[in-house]
């Protein structure tokens, strides 16, 4: 089993940051991603890491803006949010996956219960 906790969400201006947090208890060879819903809206990978942290997958919106990264000595993932847009408002949820990268909610068997990031225009 797995546990997984976000945090580090909460409102900020549009073209500003925030840095999301997932820590995670139990095994660590997981992948692990970052989903977002907004609502009315389907939820959608945002980005995804391999477990050694050597390969990341993103959303096409959020390249250039948005990193992932692990420390696995901490059993944590970080997501560090830039230049924020109001179309990036969405509950962040944190997911975990014995599998390779994917962007298939369905792939990550383990999910947080959510951080809501809200960007102000």
């Amino acid at each position: 089993q797995v546990q997984l906790v976000e945090s580090g969400g909460g409102l900020v201006q549009a073209g500003g940051s925030l840095r999301l947090s997932c820590a995670a208890s139990g095994r660590r060879t997981y992948t692990m991603a970052w989903f977002r819903q907004a609502p009315g809206k389907e939820r959608d990978l945002v980005a995804a890491i391999s477990w050694a942290g050597g390969t990341t997958l993103y959303k096409d919106s959020v390249k250039g803006r948005f990193t992932i990264s692990r420390d696995n000595a901490k059993n944590t993932v970080f997501l560090s949010m830039n230049s924020l847009k109001s179309e990036d408002t969405a509950v962040y949820c944190c997911a975990a996956g014995s599998m390779g990268l994917s962007s298939e909610a369905s792939e990550y068997s383990y999910w947080g219960q959510g951080t809501q990031v809200t960007v102000s225009s």
